[in-house]
């Protein structure tokens, strides 16, 4: 768990005696590919953590390009995909799962991939010093685990102080883009942003897909059995 009663630079209205819990780590196997690739591409398109400030147009070299944070990005599979279908945008994307860190590595390897940065850590430190008020255009959270009763709300990483520190980090106009495939969950997320005075929801509740977001496999084939995934696309004011 990360405390965020002892960072200065956050808002009064987090230095409460509260935590966020912002991942779930699980230990993974590493194939041959993900360990070649943590060895030989992260040097290139890696981001170490530092509690440093991170200047996004010198880490890409691309001031023009707008800046979207991915966090918890899993295998990797969706963020190279919007990476490839929006080459003027610029992805610092974030996970603690080492296999999945390896596993985008991989892919940014294969696909020649530029626009895309990874940093191997608790997205809520990154958040908290790394990360400029005002320095992001979008912010991607896409099926992140739930927690599945109410009262475990402190466990979700889509609480109150999360939503208000990421706030803080983005541009007038930027956007937060959720996608679940828990309706509960879903009816959470959009309780919790709508609560959010500088946040503006661009639907009236849920959001048709954004092109850019790629239906992964298991989205697929949930949608054959009749399930559904709920888009949340909320903007800041």
């Amino acid at each position: 768990m990360n405390d965020l009663t002892n960072t200065a630079v956050l808002p009064q209205e987090l230095t409460e005696s509260r935590r966020i819990r912002s991942f779930v780590l699980r230990q993974g196997r590493l194939t041959k590919g993900q360990a070649r690739a943590l060895e030989t591409v992260f040097p290139k398109f890696g981001v170490s953590y530092t509690p440093e400030l991170l200047d996004l147009n010198a880490l890409f070299n691309r001031a023009e390009n707008k800046k979207i944070l991915e966090i918890g990005f899993g295998m990797g599979e969706t963020t190279a995909k919007i990476a490839q279908t929006l080459p003027d945008h610029d992805f610092l994307a974030a996970e603690v799962h080492t296999p999945g860190v390896g596993a985008l590595l991989k892919l940014i390897d294969e696909l020649a991939l530029t626009n895309v940065r990874v940093i191997q850590h608790d997205v809520v430190e990154v958040l908290q010093h790394m990360l400029a008020d005002a320095s992001l255009d979008g912010v991607h959270i896409f099926f992140p685990d739930p927690w599945h009763k109410k009262r475990h709300h402190k466990r979700r990483l889509i609480q109150a102080e999360f939503v208000k520190l990421l706030c803080s980090k983005l541009k007038t106009g930027a956007y937060i883009h959720v996608a679940t495939d828990w309706q509960a969950y879903a009816e959470w997320v959009l309780e919790v942003l709508s609560s959010e005075s500088l946040l503006q929801n661009t639907a009236k509740d849920y959001a048709e897909k954004p092109s850019y977001r790629p239906l992964t496999k298991f989205e697929n084939r949930g949608i054959k059995l009749g399930h559904g995934v709920w888009d949340l696309v909320f903007k800041r004011k």
